[in-house]
């Protein structure tokens, strides 16, 4: 028995081991069936520091939000860079950025991301707003009365679509839509496996996954990405750095532009759906955010209309705050985001309130938002949509307690400290301006009663999708 199942002994420190029966996946079925629950029963019988066997893994949860500043502070020892990497370069194909082989690649890699804040943030934004505007224009030219579209697949269309073209540069093609639609179409194959390859299922035993990910990787090729037109700089950037390794084949290049495309839409793109879903679910809160909008556009002496083109700084997107509290709300509810981090060595974790978890090097280390963002002790009614939680006396409100406790992390969708998303501020302002622009161009109402739920299985990996797709109806505003 011993030799199926290993017995771990647990040093004094050490939180408690719930380890499973199953050998090797532990706990990983019920996890993965839903973590949420299970994580809430665990706390309820060991309290809020407890180590998980999960799939090979034992994962130290850390329950209490006023702990989580203690283990994002400690990067040193807690380390989160090697292990996205590992996974990375496994589920899209390119070699590891280890230092011997490419010196320098991944600190030079996330230098380039100063290209999505301050000033080149505003310019890539303005790309972003003209081409949503360009899309939504077509759309309104398809649109002579109601037209009855699947939300998930609109979001998906139009948000695929304005991000490749703002990012890599239009096909200069006859066809150049019809050729992004195809790599569009591709994509959602391929991230359909996504939840399979992180959690390093092997590729070959993923039907067509291994097939289609090539073909996407190949449209990156450089002979293919020269012929488009009108990139950002924030991927010419990365060409020029990736020219510089003589090591990094073509294939593999082009691989990690791939990667990059799939970080900047994988996880958009369903936030866009669930904000736009919550919006229409809730016509009160449609009213207030349109009313804002208008209210903008009049205040600034422009017209809404496809004929028009509208211009927003940073400073007028930051002051929709219906807009921001509502996309906000919609993220609180969506998103499922794991922060891990590796334990680098043997250390004492030091806590407040003179707790210590003794950790040994390779443990790893989660922090589990959802569980704070549907506290009802944070939150009043977590489960009910609230479209200005996040406003206080017509502010920004940032200002939540538990326990009669301030708290330094309220509200946590893109990661947080050294794994917080560095596109976080750019797919902000994608959202709201996909929000801006359907609701000053159009009538929108859904067109079907139903309840559309969260799909689990992407459980710990970022914005869970829907169940399933409903219909909503469109035309253009009187």
């Amino acid at each position: 028995l011993v030799f199926f199942f290993p017995v771990f002994n647990r040093k004094t420190g050490e939180p408690p081991l719930i380890n499973g029966w199953i050998p090797y996946l532990g706990k990983a079925l019920i996890f993965r069936k839903d973590a949420y629950k299970f994580l809430l029963d665990q706390q309820k019988e060991f309290g809020d520091i407890f180590t998980v066997h999960i799939a090979g893994r034992y994962i130290t949860f850390i329950m209490d939000p006023f702990q989580y500043v203690y283990v994002i502070r400690n990067s040193k020892q807690l380390e989160f860079h090697e292990f996205a990497n590992k996974m990375a370069s496994k589920t899209f194909d390119y070699p590891a950025l280890s230092k011997g082989k490419f010196p320098e690649l991944k600190e030079n890699l996330h230098r380039i991301y100063q290209y999505l804040q301050g000033k080149p943030l505003d310019i890539i934004s303005d790309h972003m707003m003209k081409n949503l505007q360009d899309i939504f224009e077509w759309k309104c030219s398809q649109a002579t009365d109601w037209e009855t579209e699947k939300m998930y697949k609109f979001c998906c269309s139009v948000m695929f679509e304005a991000s490749f073209v703002t990012l890599y540069g239009r096909v200069p093609a006859a066809d150049g839509r019809k050729v992004i639609s195809e790599i569009r179409d591709k994509f959602i194959k391929f991230d359909a496996s996504f939840p399979y390859l992180a959690a390093n299922i092997p590729i070959e035993l993923l039907g067509a996954t291994k097939k289609v990910r090539k073909e996407l990787i190949h449209h990156f090729l450089l002979q293919n990405m020269t012929k488009w037109l009108g990139g950002s700089k924030v991927v010419q950037a990365r060409q020029d750095i990736f020219e510089k390794y003589e090591l990094l084949g073509d294939y593999d290049k082009a691989a990690h532009h791939f990667a990059f495309l799939w970080a900047s839409v994988g996880n958009t793109i369903p936030a866009t759906f669930w904000a736009m879903y919550y919006l229409l679910r809730h016509p009160e809160a449609l009213a207030a955010v349109r009313d804002e909008i208008d209210h903008l556009l009049q205040s600034t002496g422009q017209k809404r209309g496809p004929t028009y083109n509208i211009h927003l700084t940073r400073e007028q997107l930051d002051n929709l705050v219906y807009l921001e509290s509502a996309l906000n709300e919609s993220l609180r509810m969506c998103s499922s985001s794991m922060n891990i981090r590796i334990s680098q060595e043997d250390f004492v974790l030091k806590l407040e309130g003179n707790q210590e978890v003794v950790l040994r090097k390779g443990d790893w280390i989660a922090l589990y938002p959802q569980i704070l963002h549907m506290d009802p002790e944070v939150y009043e009614d977590p489960k009910e949509y609230k479209f200005d939680r996040y406003i206080e006396n017509g502010k920004k409100k940032t200002t939540f307690y538990k326990a009669g406790r301030k708290l330094k992390y309220f509200l946590m969708p893109f990661g947080s400290g050294i794994s917080m998303c560095p596109g976080r501020f750019l797919a902000m302002n994608e959202m709201k301006m996909f929000l801006f622009i359907l609701l000053s161009h159009f009538d929108v109402e859904l067109a079907e009663n139903k309840a559309v739920r969260l799909d689990n299985s992407r459980m710990g990996l970022g914005i869970l999708l829907p169940d399933a797709d409903i219909a909503f109806r469109y035309k253009l505003r009187s």
